[in-house]
C-alpha cells in the first residue's frame, strides 16, 4: 500500500504542476505531450491524477504508525509521548519557579540562615 500512496502522491504533484502552468501561462503540458485534451492518453492521465487526489485524501485521516515514525529523526518515541517545547532562552537564566509555587519554602530558608 505504501508504494501505491507514493505513486498517487507523484501523480498529484504532476497534476498540481500542470494546473499551475494552466493558471499562469494557459499552457496544458499533459495535452501538449499526449496530443490534446480529448486524446485518449491525455484523458487517462487526467483520470489517474483525479484518482490519485482521492487516494491522497486519506493522508488527512491516517495516523502515523510506529514504523513510519522510525524513518524520521523525530524525538517522538511512541504514541504516549509528545513533543514538549523548551521554553528556556539563551539570554537569561530561568526564574526560580519553585519559590513561587511553594511559599512554605521560606521557612526552611530562614532556618538555614
Amino acid at each position: 500500500m505504501n508504494t501505491l500512496r507514493k505513486i498517487a502522491l507523484a501523480l498529484v504533484i504532476v497534476g498540481a504542476i500542470n494546473w499551475g502552468l494552466i493558471g499562469l501561462f494557459r499552457f496544458d503540458l499533459v495535452a501538449a505531450i499526449f496530443g490534446g485534451q480529448t486524446a485518449g492518453l491525455s484523458r487517462l492521465i487526467y483520470t489517474l491524477v483525479g484518482l490519485s487526489g482521492l487516494i491522497c485524501l486519506s493522508y488527512f485521516f491516517d495516523r502515523e504508525t510506529v514504523d513510519e515514525k522510525e524513518d524520521y529523526t523525530s524525538p517522538i518515541q511512541d504514541e504516549r509521548t509528545a513533543i514538549r517545547p523548551n521554553y528556556g532562552t539563551e539570554f537569561a537564566e530561568d526564574p526560580d519557579l519553585d519559590h513561587a509555587f511553594n511559599p512554605s519554602r521560606d521557612a526552611y530558608d530562614k532556618e538555614e540562615e
